[in-house]
């Protein structure tokens, strides 16, 4: 039988239900296969119904020996089934169910787990009173299926009938085409593919559900895996790195010029930049690094190596703000030093344009800081050697990879990121790149104290912010909204910002930024944040990346739980980065419990990473990062979360069995073998 057979070809399908069928992903005998079950109802511990008790959860099954309906004196319409074991009878009762009427036949036998209690017919006979769940024993899951499979189906797709598909379809398949070799499977003692998607489908024991998808989470993380290891291939192969020199004299000068020493980790991820920077094979690699925790400076001097070797250097920087903030500090550190840094963003004046894209192109400029300028079709580079992207979940990989095109020679990559990824959502959404991480934070940073409260304390929060500005310290009030909306209940920046400048803060210089604003207008008000000519802003997100302010001391967030705990995490390191006591304070009147259990781990935990993790946990993988940048086909059955002894299992495996192939073709092959769409697309390899 062929994987990729229309599903509408099999017998009892037909066009109708391949139709509902292809709305939940079912096109073929393979999305059939890998359609795995949501959950399991445990048939397994069947309880007699002359043993049943009151106030417990049971199962049961038996025969059905009539169905009654009757309406109440307020309309509702109660179905009782009397149902028979051969030990005793009981009543099994459901509520405003109608239809059961014309499904439950005598005769039939059906399967019931639900919760006891006593009948309300006034005789105390025990019930199932609460019917948790239920279906009608048949052929394919009365004695064979001691855990009754459970999916996801389209109205029109009865359990009964899917059973019998699948069913007829394992029948007829022997020695399913596996992604591991006999060796791999022998090793970690996986069952064959075979053998998983019967007890996946099919299992007679708990032991077969755990081995079925140990075996199948196994098999697609290894192909993830495989993936990653052919993308990085192709991202290298037969491309020519920039190579540096080891000695790098000018950087030992800038090392020794900064008002600071290395942390540990600084020193690590330098060592491991340089290494890449001085290989043949051109460098693609992530910088991690917490708020706060020093990668520009390393950003720096990988910057400064690429110029003293002859190269240029670009950094692309998601806002025009953080832009010029690294314009300014690099020219403040570099020039003494000879080196030419330009500034490429939108708010240029014609005439600065041009004579910067004539800068760039002539190589005066040696290290370009820009936006998303940088990557429009006029600009062109003399000698581009690396790139760096700063804040990389703000761009796109498109974006990414059209900065790099820039370049004559394949240029060296350093992406920096201050969200920090849990390791295993790195080993998967970046699982491209080799990667570095900055966990200490340098001496001297404070740790800024974090608080939940509720509206009820937002004069008294107030008060306080006030406090901290007549003592000479800067405040931000951040918002999740720019203006006011029917439909979304939130604090809006441009409410809040006429309430606080009209009200207890009339003394106080305040300022509005968000998004709508011009370039040129955003870049006056941070300035004069900077300065301290403006003691409070009020904000959007927009201050979330990089903004630099050591006088800034506290930060309030309305509607706190309108955001992530990876973004309150960013916001919360705009503040503390001066010698002061530090702040931030997280309004919110969420009556959620999950909520507020989100929020208050803020209070908690101070370490983004540990953070990370706990939001990956709360939220779930595809709320805490999106889609997967890369295009990686969706996981059907792993979880990148409880999964990480197999992920990394299968990671060490993918690397090794990539080595012994002879070609990265043969490699992909393999893989799409089982795939009605390739899971990756085959390129000149």
């Amino acid at each position: 039988m062929n994987f990729r057979e229309n599903i509408q070809y099999i017998k009892g399908v037909g066009p109708k239900k391949a139709q509902a069928l292809k709305k939940i992903g079912i096109g073929n005998i393979y999305n059939l296969l890998t359609y795995y079950p949501k959950r399991y109802s445990d048939q397994s511990e069947i309880t007699a119904i002359n043993a049943i008790e009151p106030d417990a959860t049971v199962n049961i099954k038996g025969s059905i020996l009539n169905v009654q309906e009757k309406t109440s004196h307020r309309g509702m319409k109660i179905i009782t089934v009397i149902l028979h074991d051969g030990t005793g009878t009981t009543q099994v009762i459901w509520f405003n169910q109608p239809f059961l009427k014309r499904s439950l036949k005598p005769g039939m036998s059906l399967f019931v787990r639900g919760k006891t209690g006593y009948a309300y017919n006034g005789y105390g006979q025990l019930c199932i009173k609460q019917v948790i769940s239920y279906f009608l024993l048949d052929d394919t899951n009365n004695n064979q299926c001691q855990f009754l499979p459970l999916y996801t189906l389209p109205d029109m797709i009865k359990p009964k009938f899917y059973r019998s598909v699948l069913e007829n379809v394992l029948s007829t398949l022997d020695n399913i085409p596996c992604a591991l070799d006999r060796s791999i499977i022998a090793a970690y003692h996986l069952l064959s593919k075979t053998d998983a998607l019967r007890k996946i489908h099919f299992p007679q024991t708990k032991n077969d559900i755990k081995e079925s998808r140990e075996m199948l989470i196994f098999e697609e993380l290894f192909m993830i895996q495989c993936g990653l290891i052919y993308m990085r291939k192709i991202n290298s192969q037969n491309k020519q790195g920039i190579r540096c020199l080891p000695n790098s004299n000018l950087v030992k000068k800038i090392y020794k010029a900064l008002p600071f020493k290395l942390t540990d980790d600084q020193e690590k991820v330098w060592n491991e930049i340089c290494l890449d920077m001085q290989s043949t094979r051109p460098m693609q690699r992530l910088l991690q690094g917490d708020v706060g925790s020093g990668k520009t400076v390393i950003a720096v001097m990988a910057l400064v190596k690429a110029v003293e070797n002859g190269w240029q250097g670009a950094l692309m920087a998601p806002t025009e703000v953080l832009a010029k903030q690294h314009f300014d500090n690099f020219n403040k550190l570099l020039n003494p030093f000879g080196i030419k840094v330009g500034l490429l963003i939108g708010s240029l004046s014609a005439k600065e344009h041009n004579e910067a894209l004539q800068y760039i192109k002539n190589g005066e400029w040696q290290i370009i800081i820009g936006t998303h300028a940088l990557i429009q079709d006029k600009v062109q580079f003399a000698k581009l050697g690396l790139v760096i992207t700063d804040e990389q979940h703000r761009f796109g990989v498109a974006q990414r990879a059209r900065l790099e095109t820039k370049a004559e020679q394949t240029p060296d990559v350093l992406v920096m990121t201050a969200t920090p990824i849990p390791r295993t959502m790195t080993l998967t959404v970046y699982g491209d790149l080799d990667v570095s991480v900055i966990h200490q934070l340098p001496p001297g940073r404070k740790n800024i104290r974090t608080f939940l409260r509720t509206k009820n304390a937002r004069e008294k929060v107030y008060q306080f912010v006030l406090a901290q500005i007549k003592a000479g310290r800067q405040a931000y009030v951040v918002c999740p909204l720019i203006e006011l909306s029917e439909n979304v209940g939130a604090a809006s920046a441009e409410a809040i910002f006429e309430e606080l400048r009209t009200g207890i803060f009339k003394d106080v210089n305040c300022a509005l930024l968000h998004g709508k604003l011009s370039a040129k207008e955003k870049g006056k008000i941070m300035q004069d944040f900077f300065t301290n000519k403006v003691n409070l802003l009020i904000s959007t997100t927009v201050i979330e990346v990089g903004v630099n302010v050591p006088n800034a001391s506290i930060m309030v967030v309305e509607g706190a739980e309108r955001f992530g705990l990876a973004q309150l995490h960013q916001l919360r390191g705009r503040v503390g980065r001066g010698s002061y006591k530090s702040y931030c304070i997280l309004l919110s009147d969420s009556k959620s419990s999950k909520t507020k259990e989100r929020l208050s781990l803020m209070e908690k935990i101070s370490d983004g990473f540990v953070l990370a993790e706990a939001d990956l946990r709360l939220r779930g993988p595809g709320q805490f990062f999106g889609a997967m940048q890369h295009g990686l086909p969706d996981l059907k059955i792993a979880d990148v979360l409880n999964d990480t002894d197999i992920l990394l299992a299968a990671r060490k495996e993918a690397e090794k069995w990539c080595v012994k192939k002879k070609s990265m073709r043969e490699i992909i092959e393999t893989i799409n073998l089982q795939y009605e769409d390739n899971f990756f697309k085959i390129t000149d390899v």
